[in-house]
């Protein structure tokens, strides 16, 4: 498997395919061919078909001032649904192309090559292999994680949770209606203010973890920096209840940095053994992904043993297989900002039940993961990010 630094990329939102991925191999092209005179890339497959509501050109016209962009939505027999083709002209004439998938994350694959991404850190295929080194060596995850890396993960970690607060602050204070023609408001700031008379303290948690996920989704959706988590789609997940366990909880930042470690590992099972793009495999690569990262992460943080966080992990997962990517006109606003808050309340029942039942269990987390890749393989191709079905597909209905 991969550092877990490549799960978590800083970068504009609103989608780590569909913007983050292609800004970084628009950034690399250009690089690689700074005398040419002309560029043109072309979008295949969901970057096609969703990358005008995601913003996708916009991302690239970023990172390669002047391409002409190309929606290719004719083209079907392709190596992975979020393709792009890169060419470079000089006089007239092409003087190179890459063909660059963007494989989720805002991770990217340059055809024929092997980028730094892909460079192997664990030699660990799955979590039942990590498992049983942690419990042949008396460890926990982060201290195994630590081990694995090389020294600058804390740092880096560092770094991609002031990222985390930052957005979560900026959404709260943020009024107003996000871009895309769906007339959707921001809500994180109502939902963090407007306290409910009487209220207990679990209804407070819940409606406080749901404005600090609004407001990083809502941050997303208007193309600000947020932090993949592991995509753009899902951001919203582990900011929200790390944010709520230090800030209204009291947590020590050394601890939540070790539960990001820990959430970054989960991430990185899934998708070395499955997937973590809504184009390959729906949103439950990407919301399921966030909500077992961030099951995973709590239960650290509240010092529960490997096997009940792998429990906490395997429950959210297992509760979000089959869930489509359909979102309405290609935007990452509906159903995706609302679904951030409700993974965040279920990645904590998972917890809850994780800490209790965690001898009964009987399905592993590998198992659970192995599933969703199947499930998003079988699942028909309207419901994976292209806004050809579902609830997309109503809306317009209407």
């Amino acid at each position: 498997m991969k550092t877990i630094k490549s799960v978590y990329k800083i970068g504009n939102g609103p989608s780590s395919s569909h913007t983050v991925g292609p800004f970084h191999a628009a950034t690399i092209f250009g690089q690689r061919y700074p005398e040419a005179d002309r560029f043109r890339v072309t979008l295949f497959g969901s970057l096609a078909y969703t990358g005008e509501g995601h913003g996708t050109g916009k991302a690239i016209l970023s990172g390669l001032p002047g391409a002409e962009v190309v929606f290719n939505r004719e083209e079907q027999d392709l190596p992975h649904p979020n393709t792009m083709l890169f060419e470079a002209f000089k006089d007239g004439q092409l003087i190179g192309s890459n063909r660059i998938f963007s494989i989720g994350g805002g991770s990217i694959r340059i055809e024929g090559e092997t980028s730094e991404d892909e460079i192997e850190v664990y030699p660990q295929k799955n979590f039942t292999e990590i498992l049983n080194i942690c419990k042949q060596r008396s460890m926990n995850l982060a201290q195994f994680i630590y081990r694995m890396e090389d020294d600058r993960l804390r740092d880096y970690l560092k770094t991609v949770w002031e990222a985390m607060k930052a957005s979560i602050q900026r959404g709260l204070n943020a009024e107003g209606i996000l871009p895309g023609g769906l007339g959707v408001a921001r809500k994180a700031k109502l939902l963090y203010e407007k306290r409910c008379y009487n209220e207990s303290a679990d209804v407070t948690m819940n409606r406080v973890i749901a404005a600090y996920a609004y407001a990083v989704s809502e941050e997303n959706a208007d193309e600000n920096i947020v932090v993949t988590a592991p995509t753009c789609g899902s951001c919203g997940v582990l900011p929200s209840v790390l944010y709520y366990m230090h800030m209204d909880r009291g947590f020590p930042e050394e601890e939540i940095l070790d539960a990001l470690a820990v959430a970054g590992i989960i991430g990185n099972v899934i998708r070395t053994n499955a997937s973590i793009s809504g184009a390959e495999c729906g949103c439950q690569a990407e919301i399921g992904s966030a909500c077992s990262m961030t099951a995973a992460a709590l239960a650290s943080l509240y010092g529960l043993n490997i096997d009940q966080i792998e429990y906490a992990a395997e429950i959210a997962m297992e509760h979000n297989l089959g869930l489509t990517c359909d979102p309405v006109k290609g935007l990452v606003q509906i159903p995706c900002i609302e679904r951030n808050a409700v993974a965040a309340m279920r990645a904590i029942s998972s917890v809850n039940l994780s800490r209790f039942l965690f001898s009964t269990r009987k399905i592993s987390f590998d198992e659970v993961v192995a599933t969703m890749y199947r499930t998003g393989r079988d699942m028909d191709e309207k419901y994976r990010e292209t806004s050809h079905g579902g609830l997309a597909q109503i809306y317009y209905a209407q």
